[in-house]
């Protein structure tokens, strides 16, 4: 499974891609399952996606973690940092928890779409 970030994108657009979604699955066609992320700016994505986190996404790729302790203890940071990284990537969908309650990450790719060129009106 992979995620996808949109940078640039609005609520329309969201619904539009339900919508397509629906429609194909309404006229019998297969539907792959989207994961979409939507930030409207870049300035929102920088906020959330930083180097650290990154690495802290990597790391759950790689191995789960039962805890947030756990999890600055493996990656050799502060627990507090550790916490605020975690809970911003969860809120958004990029940390998920397995049926045990472990943090993971479940997806092996972030595919990112940053809009350049001024939205159609």
């Amino acid at each position: 499974m992979k995620k996808t970030i949109i940078v640039g994108g609005t609520l329309r657009d969201a619904a539009a891609r339900v919508a397509e979604a629906w429609h194909r699955a309404e006229r019998g066609e297969p539907v792959e399952p989207q994961d979409t992320i939507t930030f409207q700016n870049w300035s929102a994505l920088a906020a959330v996606m930083t180097e650290r986190r990154y690495e802290l996404l990597r790391h759950l790729h790689d191995q789960s973690a039962p805890s947030i302790r756990a999890l600055a203890r493996d990656l050799g940071r502060d627990f507090k940092r550790v916490h605020e990284d975690v809970s911003a990537l969860e809120s958004i969908g990029l940390i998920e928890r397995d049926i045990a309650g472990n943090l993971c990450v479940g997806y092996e790719a972030i595919h990112t779409t940053i809009a350049v060129a001024p939205r159609a009106a």
